[in-house]
């Protein structure tokens, strides 16, 4: 269990990094965009993103 859980941070850190790896100056824009939404647009966009994570672990397991 544990191996599964690290395993799943380390992928997390992996994609986290592909975009200021490639493009650094896209990054810093988004990052500044993600800065100026409300807090109720941020929080759809984590909620989308975490329901697309759990179907996604249901599907593969």
């Amino acid at each position: 269990m544990w191996q599964d859980l690290l395993a799943g941070i380390a992928l997390v850190l992996i994609f986290e990094g592909i975009l200021p790896f490639l493009s650094p100056a896209n990054y810093r824009r988004t990052i500044m965009l993600a800065a100026q939404m409300n807090d109720t647009t941020m929080r759809t966009i984590g909620l989308i993103s975490m329901t697309a994570g759990l179907i996604v672990l249901y599907v593969v397991r």
